[in-house]
């Protein structure tokens, strides 16, 4: 059962068939569904007692187990609820963090949720913290070991938390040594970003030829992806596929993800996918612009976001030719259909054509004997032309100021 006790700015139908969405991601079966239309809310139950009681009524009819609520819920009001209702009630946090401990694959991304989940469990001292030990992953929420409302050791979980954190900074640290490692090989790093489900994984598969499950669930990707991709002019970059945003997103998870969501913030170039054919998908550009900004990316996002109208597709051919015209005039937005490539290479060549910003072409003389040098050239910019003589290979190359600078600091110390 899937309840939207709070508004923010998308309609309640849209909403309610989101929530929907987090609770089939867990495999949930859905017995009912309804809108909590109040006008006050209340400091025991958050809803009203007569919104309890008549949703009451339905959960004793239907047998229901596991009530959600698509609000954030105090330890208070949840337990209040669980006693009027006799089910297991969890908000909209609990059941993301379920997801997420159900979908991370990285030993980063286990720890990073884990850490989230037990900052949030730390608050509500009734709940198991057996969920270390299940297989399928999740934390308990929804059932399992954490039924048995065992009370937590607060010392206990402190002690966990200073210990993932320091497991966190480690990885943060081999992380850093990472993108050190990329910077010295000269691959710009283009970060996809993007509501949940709008697409990403797709993308990314179809730019790449990559086999990054792309199945049509809410948080299908949570562990950063990178792989190799092929620019129209023969320059090689990276591309990074990110965790998906979603609206009111745990502030917990935020923190947690930070680390993650760094690959973002030391990219050449964000892509924000977006699903155009969404009825609210001008309200999903906005929570991800919020999330961006939330980790210091307002210059990067006024400063030359390409945005990758995806999904295409799915909308009508009136639609697609009016969406076709906009995009004409504005040259950061492609409209483009991961599934079936349509607009994947206008989308390549933007990217290129951006990523080769600030390139000064060059004509350079370099002594064939010199091969490391050639080498380095070819490595780092794009070779427009070479033409060779006994000695001297004499290439047009286009290179960025930074890279002008350690090829000329390379000759010398050469």
């Amino acid at each position: 059962m899937a309840v939207r006790a709070r508004g923010s700015g998308r309609s309640p139908e849209a909403r309610l068939e989101e929530a929907i969405g987090l609770a089939l991601a867990i495999s949930l079966e859905i017995v009912h569904a309804d809108i909590a239309r109040v006008s006050s809310w209340s400091p025991a139950t958050l809803l009203p007692s007569g919104t309890v009681e008549t949703l009451g009524r339905v959960i004793a009819e239907k047998n229901i187990g596991v009530a959600v609520i698509d609000a954030a819920v105090s330890p208070v009001q949840q337990r209040n609820l669980e006693r009027a209702w006799k089910c297991k009630v969890i908000d909209r946090t609990g059941l993301i963090l379920e997801i997420f401990g159900a979908r991370a694959r990285t030993h980063e991304g286990r720890l990073q949720v884990e850490l989230a989940a037990l900052n949030y469990q730390r608050s509500r001292l009734v709940r198991s913290w057996t969920h270390l030990e299940r297989q399928r992953g999740g934390f308990g929420f929804v059932g399992g070991p954490g039924e048995s409302q065992l009370e937590i050791d607060r010392r206990l979980i402190t002690d966990r938390i200073v210990t993932l954190k320091k497991d966190l900074s480690a990885v943060k640290r081999r992380r850093e040594l990472h993108r050190g490692a990329r910077k010295r090989v000269p691959y710009p790093v283009v970060a996809l970003v993007g509501y949940t489900n709008a697409g990403k994984s797709t993308l990314f598969n179809r730019l790449t030829r990559a086999k990054v499950s792309s199945a049509a669930r809410l948080f299908e990707t949570l562990d950063p992806t990178m792989r190799r991709l092929a620019l129209p002019s023969g320059r090689p970059a990276i591309l990074s596929d990110t965790v998906g945003f979603i609206s009111d997103l745990p502030t917990t998870l935020v923190a947690a993800f930070r680390a993650t969501l760094e690959e973002v913030a030391e990219s050449d170039l964000i892509v924000h996918v977006r699903d155009i054919h969404h009825p609210d998908s001008e309200a999903q550009r906005e929570d991800v612009l919020a999330v961006l900004a939330d980790l210091g990316l307002g210059e990067r996002i006024e400063g030359g976001m390409i945005e990758a109208l995806n999904k295409i597709d799915l909308l009508p051919k009136a639609e697609r030719a009016v969406l076709a015209n906009q995009t004409r005039r504005n040259r950061d937005a492609v409209p483009i259909s991961a599934v079936s490539g349509e607009g994947c290479d206008a989308l390549l060549d933007l990217l290129d054509t951006r990523l080769d910003v600030g390139r000064q072409r060059l004509k350079l003389d370099v002594p064939l004997s010199d091969g490391a040098a050639i080498a380095w050239l070819y490595n780092r910019g794009a070779v427009m032309s070479r033409k060779d003589d006994d000695s001297m290979a004499h290439l047009e190359v286009k290179l960025s100021e930074a890279d002008l600078g350690r090829f000329r600091g390379r000759r010398i110390s050469h």
